[in-house]
């Protein structure tokens, strides 16, 4: 077939005879067996030993195909061997001189099966593939697939288009599987969205593709982080600012330096790693994260649009918050005011940089977001004060009540709280972390006093997946309020239910939450949530699949009918007994 004449074409260009030549004899010739043993002594191995030794091995009915196949093999073996070797001896202009000869001489079978892995380690050995066969092998689809990624990248680094299709379908992966780990039906307060280390988080599949396509490249690193950029801004997914955070971090485990001492983000996101591995800045890292933010140069403004990206990754938000909100406990405790703690002022100059980082790429405007003096002034003293009432409570509950009642748990919430939590985006982030805080502690009475607060909230966040994937792990620890009607209006009908229809992923998460904790709330209860929750028309495949699962869980407690029957009436009629009031 016309493959098969294409695949050996390339052996008359270097004086081989092939199959064409054989043929053309045979047709020409009076005594076909002469011309045939002719052929093979002029085309076959010249060793003078084999003479005898084949006729041998035709003996034993072995083939000369497989003959010649096996030495062949073993050549291609030792030339292999030798390519690696030429590519490390030698001064460097001589090796790629005698690897640049033999790529000549032999590209022209780089279409045959047999030939094909040589042609392909001499590239691979090649720092710079002459332009002519790089194009020859882009335009072969198949020559393309077989190129080593030291070849690749060679074709990538002029053609951003390529390297963008085959980048894209592992962006799309690392979304989903970030999407899946929020949505996980196993819900847990130990194991959750930030459990796992910034190390083991680099090991995942995609960072690893990733980091072996990039290499040394620093041109493909840069085409990355703009891929990620437009990302980014396209659907404002923070997880793309995580894997900006560990695509860098994975060349620094490499110790690529060629790329590490280019990127000017380099040592602060080394430094903010350490923290998110501790999920907490210490003193000594907070001195000198601060260093990084103030030594930013005039001129050099624009390293403030890549640190904030860095400083946009959840991981970092997660772990900038929860050390805000273990400051403000110890400030209560020290008497202390928010403005006159430094370290309280670097977290949340930071948490702004990260929260202000799509509007600063998006506008192109670099420089650091003002921070407004009320939140310091008067938010973060709010929140101090929901400390000092819990600490109240606790001690009134211990003392021993003689003439006065138990006193009641503050229920109201300053106004100014749910303002807040509405208007300021910095404030929301560290009040969602707070309510977090105190599920954790298992402390229901300031959980329902400021769960109203978060229905409405800036920008929806208390309706974001990750906080959600949060809180519904925290609610396993006060699984046993989900028995009372009060916990359970105020958690479903006050808070979830209220974003559940215009909000698929809020649908989905009070389904993952009921899945788990559906034998704790009392059967009234749970049918009317089990009619509230029914799918729409409107509803995608996730909510119908959970809310399935959902039903087949609640047929199964159903008691079956033979446990219903009637008991057997008594023959005399039975005293009535006053029931105790107080039960």
């Amino acid at each position: 077939g016309p493959g098969q004449a294409e695949m050996y074409a390339g052996l008359q260009e270097l004086g081989v005879a092939n199959g064409e030549d054989l043929k053309e004899t045979l047709t020409n010739c009076t005594e076909p067996l002469k011309a045939i043993e002719q052929f093979q002594t002029e085309n076959g191995v010249l060793l003078p030993s084999l003479q005898y030794a084949l006729p041998f091995l035709d003996l034993h009915g072995t083939p000369r195909l497989e003959f010649h196949q096996s030495v062949f093999d073993e050549l291609r073996e030792k030339l292999l061997e030798r390519v690696s070797a030429i590519a490390l001896e030698g001064k460097v202009e001589e090796r790629y001189k005698k690897l640049e000869d033999l790529l000549e001489k032999s590209f022209s079978l780089v279409k045959m099966p047999s030939i094909q892995p040589v042609v392909m380690c001499v590239m691979k050995h090649l720092p710079k593939v002459p332009e002519k066969k790089l194009k020859l092998v882009m335009a072969d689809k198949d020559l393309y697939k077989a190129c080593a990624v030291e070849v690749k990248r060679q074709i990538w680094q002029d053609n951003q288009a390529l390297f963008g299709d085959e980048v894209s379908p592992l962006l799309k992966q690392y979304i989903l599987e970030k999407e899946n780990i929020l949505f996980s039906n196993d819900i847990s307060f130990l194991q959750n969205f930030f459990s796992p280390s910034p190390k083991t988080r680099r090991q995942g599949e995609v960072v690893q593709k990733l980091t072996q396509m990039i290499g040394k490249n620093v041109k493909l690193y840069d085409m990355v982080l703009q891929f990620l950029r437009t990302l980014f801004l396209r659907t404002r997914n923070v997880h793309y600012c995580t894997l900006r955070a560990e695509l860098l971090m994975s060349l620094h485990d490499l110790e690529i330096s060629d790329i590490c001492t280019v990127d000017p983000c380099h040592k602060f996101t080394w430094c903010l790693d350490a923290c998110i591995r501790e999920k907490f800045v210490d003193n000594k890292r907070a001195r000198e994260l601060q260093g990084f933010l103030d030594g930013v140069k005039k001129g050099q403004e624009q390293v403030l649009g890549d640190l904030s990206m860095i400083l946009c990754d959840p991981f970092a938000i997660n772990t900038l918050a929860l050390s805000t909100i273990r400051h403000l406990q110890d400030l209560v405790g020290q008497d202390t005011l928010p403005r006159e703690s430094p370290d309280l002022l670097l977290l949340l100059r930071m948490l702004s940089l990260g929260q202000g980082a799509w509007d600063m790429i998006d506008s192109q405007v670099f420089k650091e977001p003002k921070m407004e003096a009320e939140l310091i002034t008067r938010f973060l003293p709010l929140l101090m004060s929901f400390v000092v009432d819990d600490h109240t409570f606790t001690v009134d509950q211990k003392l021993p009540s003689e003439e006065k009642g138990p006193i009641p748990y503050p229920s109201t919430i300053p106004e100014a709280f749910t303002k807040f939590l509405q208007e300021n985006r910095i404030a929301c982030e560290i009040g969602l972390y707070y309510i977090l805080h105190i599920t954790k502690q298992r402390n229901k009475n300031a959980f329902l006093r400021l769960l109203p607060a978060l229905v409405e909230t800036f920008s929806d966040l208390a309706f974001s997946d990750i906080f959600l994937h949060l809180l519904t792990g925290n609610l396993t620890l006060l699984s046993d309020e989900f028995a009372l009607e009060e916990f359970c209006t105020s958690l479903f009908d006050g808070f979830f239910l209220t974003a559940c229809s215009r909000k698929e992923n809020v649908h989905r998460h009070v389904l993952r939450l009921l899945l788990h904790l559906h034998h704790k709330v009392n059967p009234a209860k749970l049918e009317s949530l089990q009619k509230a929750l029914e799918p729409t028309k409107q509803s995608g495949e996730a909510v119908k699949e959970l809310y399935n699962q959902l039903s087949e869980k609640l047929e199964l407690r159903k008691p079956s009918p033979a446990e219903v029957t009637e008991p057997p009436s008594m023959e005399l009629p039975l005293p009535t007994v006053p029931t105790p009031a107080s039960r």
